[in-house]
């Protein structure tokens, strides 16, 4: 009886003595509920601003976009910022991406634009993040500009989305007039 009685108690101590593994919780992206787009004229003047706002994220309402139009033949210098305006005060997921350059990387895309945009900051291996931007605008028109936000892209890569890879953290499209 004795013998049935450590063979019964012997493994349940055994195995509530054992540890158990804390389970692997993923890094969770973080919400971005608005992007910033400031765009100033390198050579003076008011800045420019893309704001794109979506509060309740996919689904329910519209999100908001504002946009004004920029200037023909101009070069402008762009500062990026990432929120979540859900949190108080809102949380800013620029500092995060800044942080994690190597692991992040913008791309800007102009459906009959014309601009040129070059990166005016790098990730600690030389690669382009794209939070600094230098943009350049054409003659008068109307497009969109599309500017996308790749997780743990392809560094370094030809500057497409295609080519880079990763998991798209935000994409947003702007009608944008070029006067």
């Amino acid at each position: 009886m004795k013998k049935l009685l450590i063979l019964i108690i012997l493994p349940a101590v055994i195995l509530s003595a054992c540890e158990k593994e804390n389970p692997v919780i993923p890094n969770e992206e973080e919400l971005i509920t608005t992007v910033t787009y400031e765009l100033t004229p390198a050579n003076g003047g008011d800045k420019i601003i893309f704001k794109f706002t979506d509060l309740d994220g996919d689904g329910g309402n519209d999100p908001v976009f504002e946009t004004s139009p920029l200037s023909a033949n101009t070069v402008y210098n762009g500062v990026l910022k990432l929120e979540n305006e859900l949190e108080t005060p809102p949380e800013n997921i620029t500092e995060e991406v800044e942080a994690e350059g190597a692991e992040h990387q913008f791309f800007f895309i102009d459906n009959f634009l014309k601009f040129d945009v070059a990166y005016g900051d790098e990730d600690i291996n030389g690669n382009p993040v794209g939070i600094e931007t230098i943009l350049e605008t054409g003659a008068s028109t109307t497009g969109t500009l599309t500017i996308i936000l790749r997780h743990e892209p392809k560094k370094p890569n030809n500057g497409t989305p295609e080519d880079a890879g990763g998991e798209t953290d935000v994409e947003v499209t702007f009608d944008v007039t070029v006067q």
